[in-house]
């Protein structure tokens, strides 16, 4: 999931580059539009967004206006001179930005989704506006005096309220409120230099993975690859006008079943080092200088705001607290998952050996391996799967999954606005058929959009003005496409993967709050991915399977052997996959509690804190420096290892179903009222414990995993 912050003004500079195009278009003859769809009332079903209105050219001139809408309520309760109180201030602060909040949702999605040199250009024209703008708040003398004000009286107020305003006064501590004059501007300074290195780290990514191809000529060169994954080949090359050629390229459907079943090894080394090596190439879209100067410009705030580095900063807010509590956790983990990791890499050698080929395992030849192994040891692979994954049958049996915890149903609509004419859009109920919210999916990769899955929010649930302001959620991913006349067959990951989104638009379509700043997903790092990893337990359950995993040819539901299969190779291959996510956790981490602003080559400090760990060469770190969005631009600095932690607690959670039965209503009830429900209007751990009546237990995790 991607969570972005608020960017936010210096209207000269938009005026200027609004100003511009409109000489630009006088010149080229075009006729200028008179209204701009973004600054007037969305007469659409729900309010949702004419996204197939909205051009890029309507950004700028919308987000002037926003910007100095925002200010101007800003500055009223600033200079409001009645005595500050919580209606007058925490409450107007929360309420504030509504135009601008639209816009940012509409903008931020798209560039993820629709992303294009046009896009791409104003964000980076933005980028430094909205850091401005961000800072003119939470430095705003006056304003904090009044917050300050309140927080120091100690009123009277319910829990939620109370929960608003102590979240309310340390985004503007955090945000430097206390600082010196001086350094609040030193504080600008550095807001501004990250937030374009952010957007340089980003751009740079999605070019070095969309200018990667593997064009294969010779059809021996295909020996091993199912035929679906042919068939999209070649329909890929096609669309790249290389008829009769295959193309494979660096998006998860076509790398992964290139690595796990192609026969050719150079081949498999030549992807994989395509895509291990992005942003490390010594071009123009380098990452490595990026990532640098962003690891010390965190480390210059967080020794601003009086904290020893950042990860420090960053894990206050977290259930964590601590570096050393997330450091005391991984190493736990670690200690069991590595042993396996290595005894799994002596019977991928195994393998290998009998083959008679002299390889010795490399890490481009873990996933090829693994799959020989798992058919040898279960007579079982993912392609016997995908017949019965069918796409759409998968989203089917996420719904009703939904629809036997909670009460939910989905209709899908096609008389909304959609940005692209492969997304759709559901009406989502509650068990008593009121409206609850919008739902969009996206489901394909295209060169527009970012790699990954993500869920967002074109406009979250809240209270305003005593006003029900329902929710509008996306899940974008990458799946695998259809091809030919097959429809679209997803492998066991992608299964997984949708399920997890779905969560994550579970916790956003559910949400019941009265506040904006801590309704919806707006919790902590290391909450977040529980509501989305509790739901993939579901999806492998044989009750479940039933449910959505038929044959998309027969009809005929997934038999009872295959199910046994999944089950018994559920915790094959964990080794390794623990392995290489906590290496990315140890890296991030490292990153993070750097103590100095000293110059250091990136490559040996990567080295250096995957070696310290003793990380073997035959397992490539999941996410290295140069392509490590999650934590140069992505939000989740000091934060990756929140999945292994919400996977603690998900893990956990799930027992208490085992523990009655998987579609219990008391237990569903007690999860959607003390997790999916409350945001963050109560602390995280003592949600949990109001669900589980206890802290979280690791054990489950280990369990699940084989680790013990």
């Amino acid at each position: 999931m991607k969570i972005r912050i608020l960017l936010l003004l210096a209207f000269a500079v938009v005026l200027s580059a609004c100003e511009s195009k409109k000489e630009e278009n006088k010149k080229e003859g075009k006729q200028e539009s008179t209204t701009n769809p973004l600054l007037e009332e969305f007469n659409t079903p729900f309010g949702v967004p004419p996204l197939d209105k909205i051009k890029p050219e309507h950004y700028l001139p919308a987000y002037k206006v926003a910007f100095k809408k925002h200010m101007d309520e800003i500055n009223a309760i600033a200079d409001n001179p009645d005595a500050p109180d919580f209606e007058n201030t925490i409450e107007a602060i929360d309420n504030s930005g509504q135009l601008l909040l639209q816009i940012d949702a509409i903008f931020n999605n798209l560039l993820e989704s629709m992303s294009s040199d046009e896009m791409q250009n104003i964000a980076k024209e933005l980028a430094p506006i909205d850091s401005k703008h961000d800072d003119d708040i939470k430095l705003n003398e006056k304003l904090f005096a009044r917050v300050k004000a309140i927080y120091d009286a100690k009123p009277e107020l319910t829990p939620e309220q109370n929960r608003l305003l102590e979240k309310t006064y340390k985004f503007f501590v955090r945000g430097g409120a206390n600082l010196s004059v001086e350094d609040k501007d030193k504080l600008r300074k550095l807001n501004e230099e990250l937030s374009l290195l952010e957007l340089k780290y980003s751009e740079n990514l999605l070019q070095e993975t969309n200018s990667f191809q593997l064009v294969i000529e010779k059809k021996e060169d295909l020996a091993g690859l199912p035929e679906s994954v042919v068939a999209g080949a070649s329909e890929a090359a096609s669309a790249a006008n290389l008829d009769g050629k295959w193309l494979f390229t660096l998006q998860k459907p076509s790398l992964i079943p290139f690595l796990q079943c192609a026969d050719n090894r150079e081949l498999r080394e030549k992807i994989y080092l395509g895509y291990i090596n992005r942003g490390n190439n010594g071009n123009e879209f380098d990452n490595k200088e990026t990532a640098k100067k962003i690891s010390i410009i965190n480390y210059q705030k967080a020794k601003l705001l009086g904290y020893k580095n950042y990860a420090s900063f960053v894990l206050e807010e977290n259930m964590a607290k601590t570096p050393e509590k997330v450091y005391e956790l991984l190493n736990k983990l670690w200690k069991a998952a590595l042993p396996n990791a290595k005894k799994e890499l002596k019977e991928l050698q195994a393998v290998a050996d009998k083959e008679g080929k002299g390889v010795k395992i490399e890490s481009w030849d873990w996933w090829y391996y693994t799959e020989k192994l798992k058919k040898e040891k279960f007579n079982f692979d993912d392609e016997l799967l995908r017949p019965y994954f069918k796409l759409e049958n998968v989203l089917e049996g996420a719904f009703s999954v939904a629809n036997k915890l909670y009460g939910l149903t989905f209709k899908q609509r096609n008389d909304l606005p959609l940005y692209h004419p492969e997304a759709k859009t559901y009406e989502v109920f509650d068990a008593d058929g009121s409206h609850q919210g919008i739902l969009y999916v996206d489901w394909f990769p295209r060169e527009s959009k970012s790699g990954g899955a993500w869920m967002e929010e074109f406009r979250g649930q809240r209270r305003l003005n005593g006003k029900e302001i329902t929710p509008v959620i996306t899940v974008v991913c990458n799946f695998s496409k259809p091809t030919g006349d097959k429809p679209a067959l997803l492998n066991l990951d992608e299964t997984l993967t949708l399920f997890h989104e779905f969560g994550h638009a579970l916790h956003g379509l559910l949400s019941d709050g009265t506040y904006r700043a801590i309704s919806g997903t707006a919790v902590s790092r290391d909450f977040v991915e529980l509501p989305s990893q509790v739901m993939e337990n579901w999806a492998l359950e044989p009750e479940v399977l039933k449910m959505y995993a038929k044959h998309y040819k027969t009809g005929e539901t997934i038999p009872d052997d295959l199910i046994e299969k999944i089950i018994k190779s559920g915790q094959f291959n964990q080794g390794f996959e623990t392995v290489e996510y906590l290496a990315a956790s140890f890296l991030d981490l490292n990153y993070q509690t750097i103590e100095s602003t000293d110059d250091y080559d990136v490559a040996a400090f990567e080295k250096n804190a995957l070696d310290k760990i003793g990380l073997i060469p035959e397992i490539i770190s999941r996410y290295r420096t140069t392509y490590f969005g999650h934590i140069f631009g992505g939000g989740y600095a000091a934060g990756y290892y929140s999945y292994i932690w919400s996977g603690v607690l998900d893990s956990d959670a799930f027992e208490a179903f085992k523990e009655t039965s998987l579609f219990d209503q008391e237990t569903a009830k007690s999860f959607r009222d003390n997790i999916l429900s409350k945001g963050s209007s109560v602390d995280a751990m003592e949600l949990y414990k109001k669900f589980r009546g206890r802290e979280p237990d690791i054990k489950p995790l280990l369990k699940k995993r084989g680790l013990i």
